[in-house]
């Protein structure tokens, strides 16, 4: 793996199936020692060695910060994905012995705040198991609005409920429970920091309906991994390493960077962290950004690139790496 993110052998200890959707995977270090300590919003990168191909995915760590003898993640099965998740779901075993990466916080709680509200949207649930136990045990100000789509998909939320008693407000979409949402933002103390996560169209939601209200930029945190996605196969030059390489179809533009023998930075491989941004030299056709990295001005300069979730259509591509 690449810089900042340095390797933990670890070994699969449980494989708990949590509803028809969503899975937990218990990991722990193969020497017995502790894992490294983290924070609630924290990420690790999994690798997933699927015959001769190898994918990396982040996954949210959702474990108390406070206990690191396992680290513990969920994931949603997507059957028409690239296939990492279905990996998950049919070839990791207790007993496995895995590589994922230390934990990297691209999500963290804002100490300073007298209250945190926290909005979680399906499987965008998993930071916040890790954000509420930290901040339980530090007696923080907290609630939990969590949406999903119907009681039986809604992945912990009996367990949220548990500890967290009234502080936990469900809502189900087969039910038409709506979060009121500029009621909520509008009647929160001074000093309330604002988290989502969830899908893309909740965050968007959230956040402009934040700033319509006036809440400042600072106080607004937010989560979302985008998947890289498949596309047509395309070439790409790589003008520092001298090499022409061909991304593949089911392939991520960093992945076949990484096939090629180069190691470019990486944190999260969700276009969200930055690290892997790459100048454009040149380039004879149309961009596909995915990310959530790049300003929309810079995604129509045609001047950079997230190479781990965007793509490329056209006759040429010159990338400076």
């Amino acid at each position: 793996m690449s810089t900042g993110t340095t390797k933990l052998d670890v070994v699969v200890s449980d494989v708990v199936p949590v509803n028809e959707l969503v899975t937990r995977f218990h990991f722990r270090r193969r020497d017995g020692e502790l894992l490294p300590t983290f924070s609630g919003g924290a990420h690790v990168v999994v690798e997933m060695r699927d015959g001769e191909r190898t994918r990396l995915n982040p996954y949210s760590l959702m474990g108390s910060p406070l206990d690191t003898r396992e680290y513990t993640i969920s994931v949603r099965r997507d059957d028409v994905g690239r296939g990492g998740s279905l990996f998950m779901h049919r070839s990791v075993k207790p007993g496995l012995e895995m590589v994922i990466s230390y934990p990297v916080n691209l999500f963290s709680l804002d100490l300073r705040a007298k209250k945190h509200l926290m909005l979680a949207g399906g499987i965008g649930i998993t930071p916040f198991m890790a954000q509420t136990a930290q901040l339980a045990g530090e007696g923080g100000n907290f609630e939990l609005h969590y949406t999903c789509r119907t009681a039986s998909l809604g992945t912990y939320a009996d367990v949220l409920r548990e500890r967290y008693g009234r502080r936990v407000r469900l809502y189900h979409d087969d039910l038409e429970e709506r979060i009121d949402l500029d009621r909520l933002l509008s009647t929160q103390p001074l000093g309330t920091h604002l988290y989502v996560c969830g899908p893309a169209g909740m965050i968007n939601w959230v956040r402009d309906r934040a700033a319509s209200l006036g809440w400042p930029p600072e106080t607004v945190h937010y989560e979302h991994f985008a998947a890289p996605q498949p596309g047509l196969p395309f070439d790409v030059t790589l003008a520092i390493s001298g090499k022409t390489i061909r991304v593949g179809e089911q392939q991520s533009l960093l992945e076949a960077i990484e096939a090629a023998g180069v190691d470019p930075p990486y944190l999260c491989r969700g276009g969200v962290c930055g690290q892997c941004e790459t100048n454009v030299i040149s380039c004879d056709g149309k961009f596909i950004h995915n990310d959530h990295w790049l300003s929309e001005e810079e995604h129509r300069s045609g001047n950079k690139i997230m190479p781990c979730v965007s793509r490329f259509e056209g006759r040429s591509l010159v990338l400076e790496r």
